[in-house]
């Protein structure tokens, strides 16, 4: 159970970081419309965590909220991509679509888990992810080529997201084995999946990646997946722990 423990923990870590991260533009987007939108996806992202520890109390892991609010920045299992700050609109976006594509192609790839608990919960999670992909694709679509500032705008964010998204399909520790027990699929095999998706929609955009057909030329952002984060992280945890630190055992 510990690799699943390992592998559920990454995964709600991505989701809870991610999740801050898009709560930082409650009351700062551009438009009324996103601030609503992304304070939508930032809510539904806390509630992945939450359901994703949840599965890892039921194996043995700590409570939800000492997974959060109690470990210390370098015991996440994040990966890196989900840690940078908000940036510009543009690279929020981009971010949010580079991963909400790979939590499809993820949750889709669960739905022959050998693991009950954890093929129903990505079942649940597909649904509402969907909402969000349906939502950043479309903004991509528009803001891609809509004016010379956007496309400037979209390209330094699809050049800087890029190979920090790779870093979202770095091996886990156990993987090897959750694979012959069925539970996942190697994150290689969803990596080459969430490529052949991702790249046409931008291509079609007008956005250029550092790709030769539907292989990276780029160095991935790794290291999340075994604890070696950014400085950012400290920080994004001291912030997201400040309150419960201040009232231990609240609830969140």
């Amino acid at each position: 159970m510990k690799d699943l423990i390992t592998y559920l923990t990454a995964l709600a870590d991505d989701e809870l970081v991610l999740g801050h991260r898009d709560s930082e533009w409650t009351g700062y987007a551009p438009i009324l419309e996103e601030d609503i939108a992304f304070s939508n996806i930032a809510q539904d992202e806390l509630g992945h965590s939450l359901a994703l520890y949840s599965l890892a109390e039921a194996l043995g892991s700590p409570s939800p909220d000492a997974m959060a609010f109690e470990r210390s920045w370098n015991q996440f299992r994040c990966c890196r991509f989900v840690q940078y700050p908000k940036g510009d609109f543009a690279y929020t976006v981009m971010r949010q679509f580079l991963f909400d594509s790979a939590e499809q192609v993820r949750m889709n790839s669960l739905a022959s888990c050998s693991y009950d608990p954890l093929r129903d919960c990505s079942a649940k999670i597909l649904a509402e992810e969907a909402y969000h992909l349906m939502h950043t694709q479309a903004l991509i679509e528009r803001l891609g080529d809509a004016t010379e500032e956007s496309h400037i705008r979209m390209q330094t964010a699809a050049t800087a997201a890029f190979a920090q998204a790779l870093g979202i399909f770095e091996e886990f520790e156990g993987e090897e084995e959750l694979v012959k027990q069925r539970v996942i699929v190697a994150s290689k095999t969803l990596k080459d999946e969430w490529l052949s998706t991702v790249i046409p929609i931008l291509t079609k955009s007008s956005l250029k990646l550092p790709v030769r057909g539907t292989v990276p030329e780029c160095v991935p952002d790794l290291g999340g997946r075994k604890g070696a984060h950014t400085e950012h992280l400290s920080h994004l945890v001291a912030d997201l722990q400040k309150v419960y630190q201040m009232a231990p055992g609240g609830s969140w």
